[in-house]
């Protein structure tokens, strides 16, 4: 019934305009034929119109009727002896038969360009359709993949936080209450141990604090952080700094590119990824080879490896590293590695760059990259 009103509609449309433009054209013929005494402007006058009704209207059939009407009306009105029709008279059958060509062709090709016109605007219509449902379908992805993380992050946390905690009780509560059993040696190990813990939890606070700096703007689902170009070497000199001042003991053998070069980042976020990452090597690896931390840049973008020379990494681990669930596997560790890695993964995705994780020769081998466009750069700038 709809699509019956709708047909019924444009009919009446295609009409109106067909019947407009004929009266607009007449009126236009006998201006000129009254003016002129001559009718030879009326066939171009009535071709005009035929145009412009093939233009205007739908299908074919409305330009094919004008034209006939319009070659009757010419004969019957325009052309000697007038108010009849006379197709007879010396040379006005081949006159009229090419007027009717000349309004068939001309409305033929002007309907066929209005088709092509409809199919380009419906192939625009539905190329946009898909491409709004594919924005969903991916928005919808990356909700999934947020959803996700969120959730392995508390998981990981829940349990990283509660095995330090669960020491520092233990020991805390050993040293009250078996303090005067203890000798020195075994009340330093207690302490020691919470200093350990209290250090321990301490990093992990740096970390969450660093999550809270990653946000989303406004209905874009992808995060992001407010990027500057920063020096590279001054980023890692301050990430290798305190590192060493909590790890004494690790041994550094760092490599930088030899260029000065500015990098779009946020320097916090970025020196707590080279942080986390220098850590992972050195609580996790079983040996205290030194770690080797080389930065390189390959192409658009700067890459940082960090690798170190130990027991390397699980096969069946190596997919489940990054998202935050790697501490709750690690029963052998008392302290897992999974939120760290975690947040190292949703800072280096801030940035717009990639993290990974592989077994190098001897060890593991962790990388991400930050990129170095030079137009994002320019931006930054001008900011």
């Amino acid at each position: 019934m709809e699509q019956n009103e709708k047909g019924l509609m444009q009919w009446e449309k295609d009409f109106l305009i067909s019947i407009t433009i004929l009266i607009i054209a007449t009126i236009i013929a006998h201006i000129f034929f009254y003016q002129t005494a001559h009718n030879i402007n009326v066939p171009m006058i009535y071709t005009l119109a035929t145009f412009f009704i093939s233009r205007y209207t739908k299908g074919y059939g409305w330009g094919i009727v004008s034209s006939l009407l319009s070659v009757i009306f010419i004969n019957w009105r325009f052309t000697f002896p007038y108010f009849k029709i006379n197709f007879m008279i010396d040379g006005y059958p081949m006159t009229f038969l090419g007027i009717l060509v000349i309004a068939i062709i001309t409305n033929m090709t002007t309907t066929s360009l209005n088709r092509e016109k409809e199919a380009a605007v419906k192939r625009e219509k539905e190329l946009a359709k898909l491409n709004e449902y594919n924005k969903q379908i991916n928005e919808l992805q990356i909700e999934k993949e947020k959803e996700k993380m969120r959730s392995n992050l508390l998981r990981a946390i829940s349990h990283d936080l509660r095995t330090p905690l669960t020491g520092m009780i233990g020991a805390s509560s050993t040293y009250l209450e078996a303090k005067d059993q203890l000798d020195e040696d075994a009340k330093d190990q207690l302490v020691m141990g919470i200093k350990e813990d209290a250090n321990w939890l301490l990093n992990m606070v740096e970390n969450l604090l660093s999550i809270t700096r990653i946000q989303s703007n406004g209905s874009d689902t992808q995060p992001h952080v407010k990027k500057v170009p920063e020096p590279l070497e001054e980023v890692v000199a301050e990430a290798i700094q305190r590192y060493q001042k909590r790890y004494p003991d690790s041994e550094l053998k760092v490599k930088i590119p030899e260029d000065f070069l500015m990098v779009p980042m946020d320097p916090t976020l970025i020196e707590q990824v080279i942080m986390n990452l220098l850590e992972n090597a050195w609580v996790h690896s079983g040996s205290d080879a030194p770690i080797e931390l080389d930065i390189k840049e390959e192409g658009n973008k700067v890459v940082f490896y960090i690798r170190d020379h130990g027991n390397g990494i699980a096969p069946e681990r190596l997919d489940q590293l990054f998202d935050g669930c790697a501490g709750a596997l690690d029963h052998e560790s008392r302290k897992g590695m999974g939120i760290g890695l975690s947040i190292c993964k949703s800072i280096v995705m801030a940035h717009q760059g990639d993290v990974y994780a592989r077994n190098y020769e001897d060890g593991a081998e962790f990388s991400f990259s930050l990129p170095m466009d030079e137009k994002e750069l320019t931006e930054e700038k001008e900011l």
